[in-house]
């Protein structure tokens, strides 16, 4: 598959978050408008419920304590009694009441009906349903029929010399009112389906709004080019998108600070290694048969390889600062690191050297990567000084902080050098009895060194002249971090 086939099946983020409110709010309209149709049934049953109940009790009350209005007794015919209470009686629309008269064991022979209905098949009507209704021995229950349902309750009238059975039905028809919550039911799912329709349109254009600074970020990664990194976000308003863009512009600066130092690393390694390979080729190619020309030649051929193998060798080792493992911790001994260290100083050169001070306690630090660090300073001070001049080495320990620094007598650092020297392919202008030129590497390795340990190196001015380099490592306060104390002690004076 293609990138323009992927591109062409993506599913943009405007869409997406659109389907999702479209499925939040349809789930939760629907929610609604079922509910409310849940709460009008139930609503509607518990109606029908206590009407039901109300008139069976009427019932009930008036056969215990009615009097006929003829005689001014009490009934002593069923139907008597039924017919007196069905003409007091004032039924809602859809309600029912009625008597049924019969034999004991019998279906229901005799009607007493109170008023019709305007139903399908009332059950007045419904010779089937009244048999069922009448030898049911329930007072209550639901008769389902094709015609519409039937909610019913009954009360048995008291038996007039055991020779007839009634009984009192009142019954209910609730399909209009059944109808009537289906009615808003789907007035609810009507209103709803334009809320949606609305919201499409309003969430459509608010999700524009919101993802137009994304888009913005996408189309200027996609016009980013290792040759133009300029293009920046405007940044609007303080919300989260607004952040984006401000995080996106950062990267982008840090990029482009990047790509401009790749650049000029690469630029000022390809010139450091095509010098001496214009020197080689130069020798060689004037190199004649004299021996003595033939002697010098190799030297010197075989001196600007050495210097390039170095160049090649600190070139390695500064890619390799880049990685977590380039410094790798233990405890050491900062009393005998410093010792070493001024022994292998000692011989670099003619000069008076000088352990100034050693400090006494122990420090997670990666020793060969200080030692290394350590002895590219001492090269450099030996590179600046002449013979007799004297060069300090040291150790202490200042506020939780591992210190060691070089310390040399010679013409110090150019104010203007002072800022540049330790970037890669910089060397400051030549202090008076320097002697040959590095690729300017050394001090860029001592800094990825400091660096690596968590500290940095600094340069101040040497009192009585010169300069002095200080490697500051560790992070006071955080154990385990390259640098940290382990067991902090005193500061003692050394002198050879």
């Amino acid at each position: 598959m293609t990138t323009a086939d992927r591109e062409r099946r993506r599913i943009s983020a405007r869409v997406r978050i659109l389907l999702w409110l479209l499925l939040v709010m349809a789930v939760a309209l629907a929610s609604v408008a079922a509910t409310t149709r849940s709460i009008l049934l139930r609503d509607t049953d518990q109606r029908i419920n206590n009407l039901l109940a109300q008139e069976a009790g009427e019932f009930a009350n008036f056969e215990e304590q009615g009097f006929d209005p003829e005689t001014g007794r009490r009934f002593t015919e069923p139907d008597r009694l039924l017919r007196v209470f069905l003409q007091r009686q004032y039924a809602d629309l859809d309600e029912e009441l009625i008597g049924l008269v019969g034999a004991p064991g019998t279906a229901p022979t005799q009607l007493i009906q109170q008023r019709d209905i305007p139903v399908a098949l009332p059950l007045h009507k419904d010779a089937d349903a009244r048999r069922r209704v009448f030898d049911s021995p329930h007072p209550t229950g639901t008769l389902h029929r094709p015609e519409g349902e039937i909610r019913w309750a009954k009360v048995n009238v008291a038996r007039y010399g055991g020779e007839t059975a009634a009984a009192f039905v009142v019954a209910f028809h609730p399909g209009r009112e059944q109808a009537r919550a289906d009615q808003v039911f789907r007035v609810l799912l009507a209103i709803s389906g334009v809320a949606l329709l609305m919201t499409t349109g309003i969430a459509w254009v608010v999700a524009g709004r919101i993802l137009k600074p994304v888009r913005l970020v996408r189309a200027t990664a996609a016009q980013l080019t290792e040759q133009d990194l300029t293009r920046r976000i405007p940044v609007h308003g303080n919300d989260d998108v607004a952040a984006l863009a401000e995080t996106f512009n950062a990267m982008l600066d840090r990029l482009e600070r990047a790509f401009a130092a790749q650049r000029e690393f690469v630029d000022d390694a390809g010139h450091e290694l095509r010098t001496p390979i214009t020197i080689v080729r130069g020798h060689l190619e004037l190199m004649g048969d004299d021996p003595a020309e033939r002697e010098e030649t190799v030297r010197l051929v075989t001196d600007e390889l050495d210097r390039m193998s170095r160049i090649v060798e600190d070139l390695l080792l500064l890619a390799k600062a880049e990685r977590p493992d380039f410094v790798r911790p233990g405890p050491v001994q900062l009393a005998e690191l410093t010792a070493d260290v001024y022994v292998k100083a000692r011989a670099l050169g003619d000069r008076d050297w000088v352990l100034a001070e050693v400090a006494d306690g122990e420090a997670l630090l990666d020793a060969q990567r200080i030692t290394q660090a350590m002895v590219q300073l001492a090269q450099n001070a030996v590179q600046h000084t002449v013979p007799g001049q004297r060069v300090g080495i040291g150790s202490r320990l200042r506020q939780g902080h591992v210190e060691l620094y070089v310390a040399d007598s010679g013409t110090g650092v150019q104010p203007q050098d002072a800022g540049v020297i330790f970037e890669r392919f910089r060397r400051g202008t030549a202090r008076r009895g320097a002697r040959g030129s590095g690729a300017g590497l050394g001090l860029s390795i001592v800094k990825a060194i400091a660096e690596g340990h968590g500290g940095r190196v600094r340069l101040h001015d040497t009192d009585g002249g010169g300069a002095t380099f200080t490697l500051t490592l560790g992070n006071p306060g955080t154990p385990g971090h390259p640098g940290t104390l382990a067991t902090p002690g005193t500061l003692e004076e050394a002198h050879p």
